[in-house]
């Protein structure tokens, strides 16, 4: 085991330099961070992997000393672990200040955006003017397109009512008809009737009449030539 460890020493030393290294070019990237946020949040995520991977190697570490066999090796692995310990606290501050120096930047170059976007603003409340007129415009459109339809509907009610009283007036006149077409056929019935009494009549006048010119012949037949 003791053997083991003083190879193992340089190792960690050189892993621990490109991890700092590594970091150093995290923490630079977190400072010049554009944005949004949720980049930044992102870098962060990135950032907190890093720490959890390095708490794990750090604790490693320092089982492994207690695990040495030979004090010196012990106390030099111990050394080193608090060196990382250290390490690790310096780094995390320092991510926390690249944290809020890209923080404060991106309020900034938000605050400039909104700065910008004033005229923006404004064209926007300009197109929205407009855009109210021109609903307000077709609004009264709309609002004199349904005076004339109740003006439509109203007049045609009013052919429909005059329309209701024309076939009213004419069912009524088609039931007078009706009562005049049977007053004529019951006068036809009646004419037909006269006219064959008046016939009737003519036959039983001609009847008398040839009765009585008969009876005159008869008359003056016997008298006068009674030898006939």
């Amino acid at each position: 085991a003791g053997t083991a460890a003083r190879p193992g020493t340089p190792r960690h030393g050189c892993g621990a330099g490109r991890g700092r290294a590594d970091r150093a070019v995290v923490f630079q990237d977190i400072r010049d961070c554009p944005g949004p946020l949720s980049a930044l949040t992102e870098l962060n995520a990135a950032v907190k992997e890093k720490f959890r991977h390095l708490r794990g190697r750090i604790q490693e570490l320092e089982q492994m000393a207690k695990e040495q066999d030979k004090e010196s090796e012990k106390q030099a692995l111990l050394r080193e672990v608090e060196n990382h310990k250290k390490q690790m606290l310096s780094n995390q501050a320092a991510w926390r200040k690249a944290n809020l120096a890209c923080k404060i930047a991106i309020d900034n170059s938000e605050k400039d955006q909104l700065l910008q976007g004033g005229d923006i603003l404004r064209q926007r409340k300009t197109t929205k003017e407009s855009l109210a007129e021109s609903a307000s415009n077709i609004t009264e459109s709309l609002m004199g397109i349904s005076r004339m339809m109740s003006q439509q509907v109203q007049q045609s009610e009013e052919t429909v009512q005059t329309l209701a009283n024309s076939s009213r007036t004419i069912l009524e006149a088609n039931e007078e008809f009706k009562s005049m077409s049977g007053t004529i056929q019951l006068g036809r019935k009646l004419i037909t009737k006269y006219n064959r009494r008046e016939l009737t009549d003519k036959l039983l006048i001609f009847l008398a009449l040839a009765l009585f010119l008969a009876t005159v012949l008869y008359i003056l037949k016997k008298r006068l030539f009674p030898f006939l």
